[in-house]
């Protein structure tokens, strides 16, 4: 036998004692996307207008001719409380509106819609804050593009100029005799390490200084063997005394560890406050999304229709 119950907002068949027969009529679709989507722009609307209203308020705090301005701090902390509230009003109307427009008796699938319109309205909000970041990054791009292009012809027509009068006044053959002097002059830089550094030249002591300094910042220390040997040239390129010469190459050595400690410790920090940061922003977004849901949830609550009690059925 079969039972039919109407007036309940959905009418449907089900086999008392038995499993439904072969060409039962199936459930009709318990959700109404029109009246989620309509809930979505409520909400949307609402948070927009009331985050206008308190762009306003904002602005009129603010008296820069009487120095009377809130502080960073706490104008950002209000600012973020007024968007928060803000948002959850609209979600909470727009679940409401959603629930109220879908004709469901049923607090599951009022809540059900409300929570489609939480997730639809926080979907448009990132698709439209996506663009909007978009397009400010387009803008001030092409903005850059434009002033460079500009700038660019104007240092071409300088650079053009500047050429002109060098290439009247330099010719070939001087650009090519001073390229070659200079290549010599690093080749006997670079011929000379090893040699005695007193006949050595100044040239040739820096290079093998700016070798060996290389060499103790890469490994991390030098043998016995390149510390004298780094200490003599220092003492014959600066004319000092060896025991001067090894005090200075010391006394540099402890900068550079000085130094390299204190990028380590810049390193670590700057990279705990982007991890510190990056935690909070997630448990706040983490935070508002829920809030969000309990407040669009909350006003589904509220907007679905009473369920109606039948005394008796009609029996089929």
């Amino acid at each position: 036998m079969q039972t039919r119950v109407s007036g309940t907002g959905y009418e449907g068949s089900a086999t008392v004692g038995a499993v439904l027969p072969e060409g039962a009529p199936a459930l009709p679709s318990r959700v109404s996307w029109g009246a989620v989507i309509a809930g979505a722009v409520v909400a949307l609307a609402i948070g927009l207008m009331l985050n206008a209203l308190g762009a306003g308020v904002g602005a009129t705090t603010v008296d820069a001719a009487a120095r009377d301005t809130p502080s960073a701090s706490s104008f950002g902390i209000g600012a973020a409380i007024w968007v928060l509230v803000s948002n959850l009003v609209g979600l909470a109307v727009g679940g409401y509106v959603a629930a109220r427009l879908s004709g469901t008796s049923d607090n599951t699938d009022g809540t059900l819609h409300g929570l489609a319109v939480w997730g639809t309205t926080f979907l448009i909000s990132a698709v439209l804050l996506g663009n909007l970041v978009s397009g400010i990054a387009s803008t001030a791009t092409t903005g850059a593009s434009s002033l460079l292009g500009g700038a660019a012809q104007g240092v071409g027509s300088v650079a053009s100029a500047a050429g002109q009068q060098v290439a009247n006044r330099t010719s070939t053959g001087t650009l090519q005799s001073a390229t070659q002097g200079l290549v010599d002059r690093v080749q006997g830089a670079l011929i000379g390490s090893g040699g005695d550094p007193v006949a050595m030249t100044s040239d040739q002591r820096k290079a093998e200084i700016g070798t060996l300094a290389t060499r103790r910042v890469t490994d991390g220390q030098l043998s016995q063997q390149d510390r004298d040997r780094l200490n003599q040239l220092v003492a014959a390129e600066y004319g000092i005394s060896p025991q001067d010469a090894q005090a200075r190459v010391e006394q540099a050595e402890q900068q550079a560890a000085q130094a390299a400690q204190r990028a380590e410790e810049t390193a670590r920090r700057a990279a705990d406050t982007a991890a510190s940061g990056a935690s909070i922003a997630g448990f706040s977004i983490f935070g508002i999304m829920l809030l969000g849901a309990l407040s669009a949830v909350l006003g589904a609550r509220r907007g679905t229709r009473d369920l109606l009690t039948f005394r008796s059925a009609r029996v089929v």
